[in-house]
């Protein structure tokens, strides 16, 4: 069986989130961001599609699972690839054809070839295909999220920030985290009170407000394709390149200045994840 369609039975997966090591793209706060935006934006055949899909634990709250990759990553060892994209070091560009593959070569098997797969599986929703779709819903909403965080399309050498270690205020950690959940925690306790909800609500603003005009260009994807992985791939290195790699070397220490000037990226890439993941399930499911 192929790693795009190993079957998950759904009643397992209380047991596995137990037992399983957790490692958060964009932390959890983030991904439960992306899909709460995504959720309140659905249409009534995309939401109730989603309801059916989700398991009845869940409360039919795709939030609640939208880290669910990330904790099941290492019991399905074939998955960890599809969380990122590297590429070349230092050229702040991607293509698919060059970019989008393993380790080993083997094309696709990257975060946008995932994003592209899952679409697929999920548009044979109305048909008997034989694909887990609560499987691919939950790997999709997941997905979504990490290709819009600008180093899960970062560089080879240092994978994505993963080997630069510099120091988050006081605290020691690499470059990845703090663009996994750094920023996402400083903002939830200087601003939020430490609670997700208030930046959840603060982006759902920004979208119905200064980013109103934007979000058309956000939804619109090409002609005939239903998502367009590899535009939000070259807006991820682009980001990196402009915001999360520049002025950072090994040992830099990162205070107000980054925090306060890196926000709003992260802000605005979480709003384009979420408004992008509503839009492509609508368009599949109608």
């Amino acid at each position: 069986m192929t790693y795009w369609s190993q079957e998950l039975h759904i009643c397992a997966t209380v047991s596995l989130l137990l037992l399983v090591p957790v490692i958060h793209g964009w932390g959890t706060d983030g991904h439960l961001t992306i899909c709460r935006i995504a959720q309140s934006r659905l249409s009534d055949a995309a939401a109730d599609a989603v309801k059916h899909l989700l398991p009845e634990y869940a409360s039919n709250d795709l939030g609640s699972l939208c880290s669910w990759a990330d904790e099941v990553r290492f019991r399905f060892h074939w998955s960890a690839p599809l969380h990122y994209i590297d590429t070349p070091d230092d050229l702040c560009s991607y293509l698919y054809k060059r970019d989008c593959k393993d380790e080993n070569g083997v094309e696709g098997r990257c975060v946008a070839g995932a994003v592209n797969n899952y679409t697929s599986q999920l548009l044979t929703y109305n048909s008997d295909s034989g694909y887990n779709l609560t499987q691919a819903l939950l790997f999709l909403s997941h997905f979504m999220g990490d290709i819009h965080q600008p180093l899960h399309v970062g560089f080879t050498t240092d994978r994505g920030g993963n080997t630069i270690d510099v120091h988050w205020y006081t605290r020691k950690q690499v470059l990845h985290h703090i663009w996994d959940a750094s920023i996402i925690e400083t903002a939830e306790e200087q601003y939020y009170n430490s609670n997700v909800d208030g930046l959840v609500e603060a982006i759902q603003k920004s979208i119905r407000s200064e980013w109103e005009d934007l979000v058309p260009k956000w939804e619109t994807c090409s002609p005939n394709n239903t998502v367009c992985a590899d535009i939000y791939a070259s807006e991820g290195i682009k980001a990196a390149c402009d915001w999360a790699y520049k002025g950072v070397s090994e040992g830099s220490v990162l205070g107000d200045d980054y925090f306060k000037s890196r926000l709003p990226i992260v802000s605005l890439r979480l709003a384009q994840a979420g408004v992008r993941l509503a839009a492509t399930l609508n368009r599949i499911f109608g």
